[in-house]
């Protein structure tokens, strides 16, 4: 699903290791990219055979209320997870890392944060061997300092390398299903737990900030500072009515049509 190339405009600045890519909206690029975005909220709480069984079974307003169960009504846990979920998306939309587990299938209360690392990217190096992004998301009305260097914080913590609940959290995901693969990608995550043989070269960082402001100078100064042992990615995606916009993206969420 290209979300991303039909609703925003990017641009991009890389210094050797250090890349920071700057998303702001098309003209009419939300109307053309809201049931894209809608979609991709609902699947990320909810399998989409679920939700096609629930509307044969049940009829699409009745559907619509088990879906309207499981997603967050407040606007602070809305922007949360609507950060995460977007930096998801962009992660696998725009590089080589997939996000192998939806992690807001799993909330034990739909207002409760997830704890752990945000987002875990997987991927594979020439050698075919793991490699990983650990990754944070803000989103905010008005980003500032404080945030961006909490961010930083939750980044650089645990020696750079992605917590081991947050990967083990994966990994016993990946090995109760029945593809094959992800079995096996499933048991060299819980290996990577034990052995913690990745190097930091292995392991990138992203930090994906949405917010209603535009902390560019913020963000670059963010990035300056941060390690060069890794490959380190800074995101920006600026959302003027940053509130209105969360808002509507769940409206269209739950809009299951008839």
């Amino acid at each position: 699903m290209a979300l991303y190339k039909d609703w925003c405009a990017v641009t991009k600045q890389k210094d050797k290791k250090k890349t920071l890519r700057t998303y702001t909206e098309k003209a009419g690029g939300r109307a053309a990219a809201l049931e894209q975005l809608g979609e991709a909220v609902r699947t990320h709480y909810d399998q989409a055979d679920r939700i096609a069984d629930d509307v044969a079974r049940l009829g699409y307003d009745r559907a619509a209320e088990i879906l309207r169960a499981l997603l967050p009504q407040s606007k602070r846990a809305r922007s949360g997870d609507l950060g995460e979920i977007l930096a998801s998306e962009l992660v696998e939309e725009e590089t080589n890392f997939r996000v192998p587990v939806r992690r807001m299938r799993f909330k034990d209360g739909r207002e409760v944060a997830m704890r752990g690392d945000d987002f875990i990217g997987v991927g594979v190096g020439s050698d075919d061997k793991l490699w990983l992004l650990k990754g944070e998301s803000k989103s905010r009305a008005n980003l500032g300092n404080v945030t961006i260097a909490e961010a930083r914080e939750a980044l650089n913590r645990y020696g750079g390398r992605c917590t081991p609940d947050s990967l083990l959290f994966i990994a016993n995901r990946l090995l109760e299903g029945k593809d094959e693969d992800d079995v096996a990608l499933g048991r060299t995550i819980r290996d990577e737990v034990g052995l913690k043989t990745l190097r930091p070269s292995r392991i990138d960082h992203m930090l994906f900030t949405m917010s209603g402001n535009a902390p560019q100078a913020k963000l670059e100064k963010d990035l300056e500072a941060a390690g060069s042992d890794r490959n380190q990615h800074v995101i920006s995606l600026h959302i003027e009515d940053h509130q209105a916009f969360i808002a509507e993206v769940y409206e269209e969420a739950m809009n299951l049509g008839d």
